[in-house]
């Protein structure tokens, strides 16, 4: 994929493109989590991607999106990504993996990997999945001390610091709208107010904020919120929808019917028309172009 050029002729480096999208129209990010996922969502034309906690934690070790992932594993699959594309990645760094050290130890470790954003949220540890019940915050003040440690030690001005408050479903309406406002302040890049509940609540977000700062909604099909389209959102006053479940409850509901399927007629002959086959797989990870390019080499 070839980068854009920037206003004087350079490559805009994907954390700038990231930036570019979010100054321009409503967008969406669709949730990967892993290099696959994330290429499938490039070659569909989406301009970003979204590394989503909870599918790493449902496809990594088949566990809930409780925090028992690790920055190494997420850092990990960054580097896979981004070895194979030059999409913008949004990296969901739960709540920075520890205090305002590990935040910085995070922050420093995601960016070399490839991360173009990175989200922190003020979740008490051990944190859950925003649309889990039973959810706990670290006070206003440890969330701002972790997001100026973000800030300081971002080796990059452009890469996006994302500050997501859980305190609506906690606290209220009125103190998730405070804690936002406070991160604003303090320097954040998007702002992400998790579980709002109902329609007037993103229209009063979107009034109040959306003229200031990029705002991101999660759309969590089943979820707390209720599901808007991208061009819905666009006009409450919001720039990015992350769909974050949304890949690997399709592709798990599609894996349930295959084995079903395959336990029943002990072949996948009835299935062929709801796959890809040999050369399709190939043709997606670009098989043939590989060969070619190691013939390159041969002497």
């Amino acid at each position: 994929m070839v980068e854009p050029p920037a206003a004087d002729g350079a490559l805009l480096s994907h954390a700038q493109r990231l930036r570019a999208l979010l100054a321009g129209p409503a967008f969406i990010a669709p949730g990967c989590y892993d290099a696959l996922t994330a290429l499938l969502i490039e070659q569909a034309g989406f301009g970003c991607g979204y590394v989503s906690g909870a599918s790493v934690a449902f496809t990594r070790i088949a566990r809930p999106d409780l925090g028992l992932t690790t920055l190494t594993e997420v850092a990990g699959i960054v580097g896979c990504m981004r070895e194979r594309m030059e999409m913008p990645l949004l990296v969901d760094a739960d709540d920075g993996f520890g205090n305002a050290l590990n935040v910085q130890r995070t922050v420093r470790l995601l960016e070399r990997m490839g991360a173009s954003g990175i989200q922190l949220e003020d979740q008490a540890s051990p944190k859950r999945c925003g649309h889990l019940a039973g959810k706990r915050l670290v006070s206003t003040g440890e969330m701002l001390g972790k997001l100026h440690a973000a800030l300081d030690v971002r080796a990059d001005a452009d890469t996006v610091i994302v500050a997501r408050t859980d305190a609506v479903a906690v606290e209220g309406f009125a103190a998730g709208l405070a804690r936002a406002q406070a991160y604003l302040d303090a320097g954040a890049d998007v702002l992400f107010i998790e579980s709002l509940r109902t329609p007037e609540e993103f229209a009063h977000v979107g009034r109040e904020l959306g003229s200031r700062v990029p705002l991101l909604a999660n759309m969590v099909e089943g979820g707390s919120s209720p599901l808007f389209s991208i061009d819905e959102l666009g006009d409450m006053g919001f720039r990015l929808a992350i769909f974050p479940g949304a890949m690997v409850r399709v592709l798990a509901h599609a894996a349930r019917d295959y084995l079903a399927t395959l336990k029943r007629d002990g072949s996948t002959r009835r299935m062929l028309d709801r796959m890809l086959d040999f050369q399709g797989i190939n043709a997606v990870v670009g098989t043939d172009a590989l060969l070619a390019q190691g013939r390159d080499y041969e002497r």
